[in-house]
Protein backbone atom coordinates (compact mmCIF):
# COMPACT_ATOMS: atom_id res chain seq x y z
CA UNK A 1 0.00 0.00 0.00
CA UNK A 2 1.41 3.42 -0.89
CA UNK A 3 1.97 6.01 1.83
CA UNK A 4 -0.78 8.17 0.30
CA UNK A 5 -3.27 5.29 0.42
CA UNK A 6 -2.24 4.43 4.00
CA UNK A 7 -2.73 8.03 5.12
CA UNK A 8 -6.13 8.14 3.42
CA UNK A 9 -7.18 4.89 5.11
CA UNK A 10 -6.08 6.16 8.55
CA UNK A 11 -8.12 9.34 8.11
CA UNK A 12 -11.23 7.26 7.34
CA UNK A 13 -10.76 4.68 10.12
CA UNK A 14 -12.09 6.78 13.00
CA UNK A 15 -15.28 8.06 11.25
CA UNK A 16 -15.89 4.52 9.96
CA UNK A 17 -15.48 3.06 13.46
CA UNK A 18 -17.88 5.65 14.92
CA UNK A 19 -20.43 4.92 12.17
CA UNK A 20 -20.21 1.17 12.86
CA UNK A 21 -20.67 1.68 16.61
CA UNK A 22 -23.71 3.91 16.05
CA UNK A 23 -25.21 1.45 13.55
CA UNK A 24 -24.67 -1.41 16.00
CA UNK A 25 -26.38 0.52 18.79
CA UNK A 26 -29.36 1.28 16.56
CA UNK A 27 -29.70 -2.35 15.52
CA UNK A 28 -29.27 -3.61 19.07
CA UNK A 29 -32.07 -1.37 20.30
CA UNK A 30 -34.50 -2.27 17.51
CA UNK A 31 -36.68 -4.38 19.86
CA UNK A 32 -35.99 -2.26 22.92
CA UNK A 33 -38.22 0.72 22.41
CA UNK A 34 -41.17 1.98 24.38
CA UNK A 35 -44.29 3.66 23.06
CA UNK A 36 -43.31 6.77 21.16
CA UNK A 37 -40.24 4.95 19.83
CA UNK A 38 -38.13 5.98 22.81
CA UNK A 39 -35.35 3.52 23.70
CA UNK A 40 -35.70 1.67 26.99
CA UNK A 41 -33.19 2.70 29.68
CA UNK A 42 -32.42 -0.95 30.50
CA UNK A 43 -32.02 -2.07 26.90
CA UNK A 44 -34.66 -4.76 27.56
CA UNK A 45 -37.83 -5.19 25.53
CA UNK A 46 -41.13 -3.58 26.46
CA UNK A 47 -43.56 -5.18 26.98
CA UNK A 48 -41.91 -7.94 28.99
CA UNK A 49 -42.85 -10.09 31.95
CA UNK A 50 -41.41 -9.85 35.45
CA UNK A 51 -42.65 -10.97 38.85
CA UNK A 52 -42.94 -9.26 42.20
CA UNK A 53 -39.99 -10.14 44.43
CA UNK A 54 -41.54 -9.30 47.81
CA UNK A 55 -44.63 -10.17 49.84
CA UNK A 56 -45.55 -6.48 49.95
CA UNK A 57 -44.95 -4.16 47.00
CA UNK A 58 -46.13 -0.55 46.88
CA UNK A 59 -47.90 0.48 43.66
CA UNK A 60 -47.30 4.18 43.04
CA UNK A 61 -49.01 6.78 40.89
CA UNK A 62 -45.74 7.79 39.23
CA UNK A 63 -42.06 6.89 38.94
CA UNK A 64 -40.68 8.21 42.22
CA UNK A 65 -40.90 7.97 46.00
CA UNK A 66 -42.68 11.33 46.10
CA UNK A 67 -45.69 9.90 44.22
CA UNK A 68 -48.50 8.61 46.39
CA UNK A 69 -49.02 4.90 47.02
CA UNK A 70 -52.18 3.76 45.24
CA UNK A 71 -52.30 0.27 46.76
CA UNK A 72 -50.03 -2.55 47.85
CA UNK A 73 -49.59 -5.89 46.16
CA UNK A 74 -49.47 -8.73 48.67
CA UNK A 75 -48.63 -11.61 46.36
CA UNK A 76 -44.99 -12.61 46.08
CA UNK A 77 -44.09 -13.86 42.57
CA UNK A 78 -47.21 -12.29 41.00
CA UNK A 79 -46.53 -11.89 37.26
CA UNK A 80 -46.86 -8.34 35.93
CA UNK A 81 -46.17 -6.93 32.49
CA UNK A 82 -43.72 -4.03 32.13
CA UNK A 83 -45.29 -1.58 29.67
CA UNK A 84 -42.87 1.35 30.15
CA UNK A 85 -39.86 2.13 32.31
CA UNK A 86 -37.38 4.63 33.59
CA UNK A 87 -33.93 3.71 34.83
CA UNK A 88 -35.25 2.99 38.36
CA UNK A 89 -39.00 2.45 37.90
CA UNK A 90 -41.25 0.04 35.98
CA UNK A 91 -44.75 0.92 34.78
CA UNK A 92 -46.69 -2.31 35.05
CA UNK A 93 -49.99 -3.88 34.07
CA UNK A 94 -51.36 -6.37 36.60
CA UNK A 95 -53.88 -9.26 36.27
CA UNK A 96 -56.80 -6.90 36.90
CA UNK A 97 -55.68 -4.56 34.10
CA UNK A 98 -54.62 -1.90 36.59
CA UNK A 99 -51.55 0.23 35.93
CA UNK A 100 -49.01 1.32 38.53
CA UNK A 101 -45.33 2.14 38.99
CA UNK A 102 -43.03 -0.08 41.07
CA UNK A 103 -39.36 0.31 41.92
CA UNK A 104 -36.94 -1.98 40.07
CA UNK A 105 -35.63 -3.48 43.33
CA UNK A 106 -38.99 -5.14 44.09
CA UNK A 107 -39.11 -6.82 40.66
CA UNK A 108 -37.54 -10.09 39.56
CA UNK A 109 -36.79 -11.40 36.09
CA UNK A 110 -38.00 -14.84 37.19
CA UNK A 111 -41.13 -15.75 35.30
CA UNK A 112 -44.34 -17.03 36.83
CA UNK A 113 -47.96 -17.45 35.79
CA UNK A 114 -51.21 -16.76 37.61
CA UNK A 115 -54.52 -18.59 37.35
CA UNK A 116 -56.95 -15.65 37.13
CA UNK A 117 -60.04 -17.89 37.03
CA UNK A 118 -62.35 -18.91 39.85
CA UNK A 119 -62.02 -22.55 38.81
CA UNK A 120 -59.14 -25.03 38.92
CA UNK A 121 -56.90 -25.35 35.90
CA UNK A 122 -55.60 -28.74 34.81
CA UNK A 123 -51.82 -29.19 34.68
CA UNK A 124 -51.11 -31.85 32.05
CA UNK A 125 -48.25 -34.31 31.53
CA UNK A 126 -47.80 -33.11 27.94
CA UNK A 127 -48.75 -30.32 25.54
CA UNK A 128 -52.23 -31.60 24.77
CA UNK A 129 -55.73 -31.44 26.21
CA UNK A 130 -55.69 -35.24 25.91
CA UNK A 131 -52.55 -35.65 28.06
CA UNK A 132 -53.04 -37.08 31.54
CA UNK A 133 -53.83 -34.73 34.36
CA UNK A 134 -50.78 -34.32 36.61
CA UNK A 135 -52.10 -31.68 39.04
CA UNK A 136 -54.63 -28.90 39.44
CA UNK A 137 -53.75 -25.24 39.63
CA UNK A 138 -56.04 -23.69 42.22
CA UNK A 139 -57.96 -20.47 41.45
CA UNK A 140 -55.90 -17.29 41.96
CA UNK A 141 -52.68 -19.26 42.50
CA UNK A 142 -49.17 -18.60 41.20
CA UNK A 143 -46.62 -21.10 39.88
CA UNK A 144 -43.17 -20.80 38.34
CA UNK A 145 -42.93 -20.71 34.54
CA UNK A 146 -40.21 -22.76 32.85
CA UNK A 147 -40.93 -22.16 29.16
CA UNK A 148 -43.68 -21.90 26.54
CA UNK A 149 -43.96 -23.73 23.22
CA UNK A 150 -46.76 -24.20 20.69
CA UNK A 151 -49.39 -22.48 22.86
CA UNK A 152 -48.50 -24.47 25.98
CA UNK A 153 -46.39 -23.48 28.99
CA UNK A 154 -44.39 -25.73 31.26
CA UNK A 155 -44.98 -24.78 34.88
CA UNK A 156 -43.53 -25.97 38.16
CA UNK A 157 -44.77 -25.96 41.73
CA UNK A 158 -42.40 -27.61 44.20
CA UNK A 159 -41.46 -30.94 42.58
CA UNK A 160 -44.47 -31.11 40.26
CA UNK A 161 -43.97 -30.08 36.64
CA UNK A 162 -46.53 -30.05 33.88
CA UNK A 163 -48.14 -28.12 31.03
CA UNK A 164 -50.96 -25.57 30.93
CA UNK A 165 -52.48 -23.75 27.97
CA UNK A 166 -50.73 -20.39 27.54
CA UNK A 167 -54.02 -18.60 26.97
CA UNK A 168 -55.51 -19.93 30.23
CA UNK A 169 -53.00 -18.21 32.55
CA UNK A 170 -51.87 -14.61 33.11
CA UNK A 171 -48.19 -14.02 32.43
CA UNK A 172 -47.61 -15.29 28.89
CA UNK A 173 -49.13 -12.77 26.44
CA UNK A 174 -46.67 -11.31 23.93
CA UNK A 175 -48.69 -8.18 23.18
CA UNK A 176 -49.14 -5.28 25.61
CA UNK A 177 -52.15 -5.88 27.84
CA UNK A 178 -52.51 -2.26 28.96
CA UNK A 179 -52.00 1.03 27.15
CA UNK A 180 -48.70 2.52 28.34
CA UNK A 181 -50.08 6.04 27.73
CA UNK A 182 -52.82 5.48 30.35
CA UNK A 183 -52.14 7.04 33.73
CA UNK A 184 -51.48 4.84 36.75
CA UNK A 185 -54.36 4.17 39.07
Amino acid sequence: MSSKAAASFKSLRRPLTVALVVAGAVLASAGTVMPGDRPTPTGLEVPRWISLKSDTVSARQGPGMDYRILWQYRAKHLPVQVIAETREWRKICDPDGSIAWIHRTVASGRRSVFNPETTELGVRTGRSDMASLRARLQPRSIVALDSCKDGWCRVQARKVRGWVRADSVFGTAERPLCDARRAAG
